[in-house]
């Protein structure tokens, strides 16, 4: 109306001009400040546009899981989860626990979040001022957009408004630039939690409540379109530009959608070609880690919820404090980088020699076990061993083939390991009547009848309070033929005639030799001394067996023409009790085994009856044995008697140095060769020598071990740091890291995430042992480890028996010398992925069914394929697989024996 007045009014012609001239111009500044309007809107477009993208982006980044996990929603996901583990993860179905733990997931998930939020606050706080100015910038677009133009003034205000824009707009886009570098960066460090700082600050950027609550609604329900893009990316898209479909913004979302379908058709690829390197099995065990991934993702996403923040928040705190030790927890259940143990180093085997290498007469071994079984459940059939030895099989003590061929028995052949060429694939039955082992200490005092139906001993030696038949019980007095009594007086006795003997201080590993029942071993352990102890598989019925059988260490050996499977120097004591070993035979050949495997300074305990009684045959042989021993250079400390047990026992000491050596008038014995290695001992003939005592103080031998128990976790002072260990750091630094590790591994996983029962474990052995550092972190339990070192492996047997532990070697190619259901649990650390290059995993599955008692257990880790492997014999063994685990290639398994046995035998041999 204005307009319309202003032209109807008479007026001069100057002032009509004047009017029309002013009329013109003020149409130029509108037409100006509408283009200045409309060019202000367009510059915001591709800003907006850019900044969605970079969001696209990491969106794409930070979200790679499975497509299984995306169909998903994240809180069914972690509730799935919450359902099998939130229980007990050790006593788990066995198709739910091949996932990870979720609560650990969860957990760290949320600590990420946490920590994503507070990477969030400071790249926020350096951008503030940016994203504010933009919202400011925004609001007024809006309003102009929407305000028709009134006045010149206004006109002018808008034109200015225009300009200032213009500059703004420069300035706005430095500062973006400025923040996108230090974003970039964060997102080189903590990719996820850049995606999140992005994905906020683009909500900041959106502006108003309700655009924000209809774009989380969106969020949460989580639709994502063909290319990957959400449609809450759309939503946000459309919001930041405040235009239509029709506008140049759909033109840049089709460039961002074809980039994404470019990466994700890149991704694809990317998996496929890895999927074509992986077997069925090693998908089914890793599929675990795809699955924690996706949680993760999904709870990122939905943090955006407004029901689920507030939940997330409120753990926040008590996360983040349980984060470092939840993220220990994972690693140790493999030993991950946290533990410090990576692979063994390849360059250390050069350093390290090995038995196989040591051994001189070492045995020629086939490469390849028995055949594969046809049919039956998972590729297997199982049958009964068809042998004369019945439930008490031992295959390499058994083996009549073998021992029908031999020409003598002269030095107890008989008695020693004659391995089939073919290891057995045959399974030991039960005892008519077994019974699961009476727990510790109650089996050591009594063990159940039918578990070891023999009572021959009870027959021929009751009277001296080895072993009697009492109802369905086999009892055990803790007597012997030199300590009738019991085995504790004894005990004390010998360490009153040698105070410096120190029981469970100085002295921590014994040797007990013809151990019978093994009553002097069972009774040291209340003194915290570790005995070895064994006895031949001869007339003498069973007794290791019995010693097993109640929980004390024992093997089946003898000592005939080979020497023990034992390192050089590493007994602190030697024991030997009515033994009846001619000592004195042949030159003392049995008696200087013993000497090699003594540490110099260790004490030598021999009680028989040519100490104490004065018959012909005994005051002969004290005679030839004193002249034995002071040819060895063994000092004779005393003879003592024992008036309660009327026995009598001599003790002596091993040389600490050279000298007696050099200054004997005859070199009887003779000193072993230069070229004789005392340590080689698999399958190693006896010989006739003694080899010099270590005097280098970086020797090991030159000087006595730490007092027990700080010699368990103090590294060897004669490992040398020049020297480098299994695990390529030097030699003390491996020891040290290897005891951490176990440490952790133990308390955190097997005590407690394994679904094991300790209370009825008791004999344990450790199939491939490095530095023990597996039974030291045991060592405070009622439990005593076998500690096996294999004959291809790097000769640490010295170490294990430095620290105050004991074990023996072995090659697993073959068949331990031990009795059938003698051990509670097997634990083998990358054993049978080692073995597979030399021998089957049948027969090795075979044994480990036939030493492990019914209710027994074995722990097994190893590569993923390995572990499915085995998995798969532990079933057709019919044994309770209760947990399988798998995180990057290495997988771990824990499994149970039941009492299954087959029906049917197999052909006799």
């Amino acid at each position: 109306m204005a307009f319309a007045k202003a032209r109807n009014s008479k007026r001069s012609s100057g002032t009509s001009y004047t009017s029309t001239a002013t009329t013109i111009v003020f149409i130029a500044f509108c037409v100006m400040g509408v283009w200045m309007l409309t060019t202000n809107s367009a510059i915001y477009t591709p800003q907006s546009t850019s900044r969605t993208a970079t969001n696209t982006d990491a969106s794409i980044n930070t979200n790679d899981y499975s497509s299984s996990a995306k169909n998903s929603h994240p809180t069914e996901l972690t509730n799935k989860k919450n359902e099998v583990f939130e229980d007990n993860p050790g006593q788990l179905p066995e198709d739910a626990i091949k996932s990870d733990d979720p609560s650990q997931s969860k957990q760290n998930n949320d600590n990420d979040n946490s920590q994503a939020e507070q990477e969030n606050r400071d790249v926020n706080g350096n951008s503030q001022g940016s994203e504010q100015d933009s919202e400011n910038e925004t609001k007024n677009d809006e309003e102009n957009v929407f305000k028709k133009p009134g006045s010149a003034e206004e006109v002018n205000r808008q034109s200015m408004q225009g300009k200032e824009s213009v500059e703004e707009e420069e300035k706005q886009k430095q500062r973006e630039t400025q923040v996108s570098e230090e974003s970039s960066m964060t997102q080189n460090q903590q990719p996820e939690e850049t995606a999140t700082d992005l994905e906020t600050s683009t909500q900041k950027i959106s502006g108003g409540e309700d655009t924000q609550k209809s774009i989380e609604d969106q969020e949460s329900k989580g639709k994502e379109d063909v290319h990957g893009s959400t449609d809450v990316e759309k939503t946000r898209r459309k919001v930041d530009h405040q235009e239509s479909p029709q506008d140049e913004v759909p033109h840049k979302d089709q460039q961002i959608n074809e980039e994404e379908q470019q990466k994700g058709q890149q991704k694809e690829q990317s998996q496929q070609e890895i999927g074509e390197g992986t077997s069925h099995d090693q998908i089914e065990h890793d599929e675990a880690v795809p699955l924690q991934s996706s949680t993760k993702n999904g709870d990122q996403r939905s943090q955006n919820n407004p029901n689920q923040r507030e939940s997330n928040s409120n753990v926040d705190a008590k996360q983040k404090e349980d984060k470092g030790s939840q993220s220990k927890a994972d690693d140790s259940f493999l030993g991950g980088e946290s533990s410090g143990i990576p692979k063994e180093s390849k360059e250390s085997k050069k350093s390290w020699s090995t038995q196989a290498d040591q051994s001189d007469n070492q045995k020629e071994r086939r490469k390849n076990g028995s055949e594969d079984q046809d049919g039956g459940i998972y590729g297997y059939t199982w049958q009964l061993c068809n042998v004369t030895a019945g439930t008490d099989y031992i295959p390499c003590l058994d083996n009549e083939k073998a021992l029908r061929k031999l020409h003598t028995t002269r030095h107890f052949e008989h008695r020693e390991r004659h391995c089939p060429e073919e290891a057995p694939t045959c399974l030991v039955p039960l005892p008519e009547g077994y019974k699961r082992p009476i727990e510790w200490p109650k089996s050591r005092d009594k063990i159940w009848y039918h578990n070891v139906p023999h009572t021959k001993l009870a027959e021929v030696k009751g009277h001296q309070n080895w072993v009697k038949v009492t109802g369905e019980f086999l009892t055990f007095p803790g007597g012997g033929t030199q300590f009738i009594h019991g085995a504790l007086h004894y005990i004390d006795f010998i360490q009153e005639a040698v105070p410096d003997i120190a029981w469970g201080k100085h002295t921590r590993v014994v040797l007990d030799v013809g151990c019978g029942v093994a009553s002097f071993g069972g009774y040291l352990f209340d003194r915290d001394v570790l005995t070895m102890s064994f006895a031949p598989k001869d007339e003498h019925e069973a007794q290791v067996q019995f010693a097993l059988e109640r929980g004390i260490p024992a093997i089946s050996s003898v000592m005939g023409s080979q020497r023990l499977p034992f390192p050089s120097r590493v007994f602190d004591i030697l024991h030997c009790a009515r033994c009846r070993v001619p000592w004195h035979a042949e030159g003392g050949r049995l008696l200087l085994e013993l000497n090699r495997v003594l540490r110099p300074g260790g004490y030598f305990v021999w009680s028989a009856t040519p100490v104490y009684q004065t018959l012909e045959e005994d005051v002969q042989i004290w005679k030839e044995m004193s002249a034995l021993t002071k040819s060895m250079c063994w000092e004779l400390v005393t003879i003592k008697k024992d008036k309660l047990n009327s026995v009598g026992v001599a003790i002596y000491h091993k040389a600490v140095s050279n000298e007696c050596y050099d200054q004997r008038k005859q070199n009887r014995p003779p000193m072993c060769k230069s070229d004789d290695d005392p340590n080689a001992a698999w399958y190693v003939a006896l010989q006739s020598c003694m080899h010099r005592v270590p005097v280098d103080k970086a020797e090991r031998g030159s000087r006595w071990p730490d007092n027990w128990p700080h010699r368990v976790q103090t590294p060897p002072y004669w490992l040398n740091k020049s020297q480098m260990g299994i695990y390529g750091k030097p030699a003390p630094v491996d020891f040290t890291t290897d005891y951490e590790h176990w440490k952790q591994v133990v308390s955190k996983t097997y005590l407690s995430g394994l679904g094991i029962s300790w209370n009825n474990v008791r004999n344990i052995m450790d199939m491939r042992a490095v530095y023990g550092g597996f039974a030291a972190a045991l060592k405070d339990l009622k439990v005593w480890v076998l500690n096996v070192v294999n004959v291809d492996s790097p000769d640490t047997l010295p170490i294990i028996f430095e620290r105050g532990l004991f074990g023996i070697y072995h090659d697993w190619c073959e068949s331990f010398s031990t009795y059938p259901r003698t051990y509670d649990l097997l634990h083998a650390d990358h054993l049978f992925s080692r073995l597979k290059k030399r021998c089957k995993i049948e027969p090795v599955m075979a044994e480990i069914d036939r030493i492990v008692r019914p209710g027994g257990k074995l722990i097994v880790r190893d590569e993923s394929s390995t572990i499915s492997e085995v998995e798969n014999l532990l079933k057709s063994l019919h044994w309770e697989v209760h947990l399988t685990f798998s995180k990057n290639q290495e997988g771990i398994l824990s499994a149970q024996k039941s009492e299954w046995r087959p029906d049917s035998y197999a052909n006799s041999s």
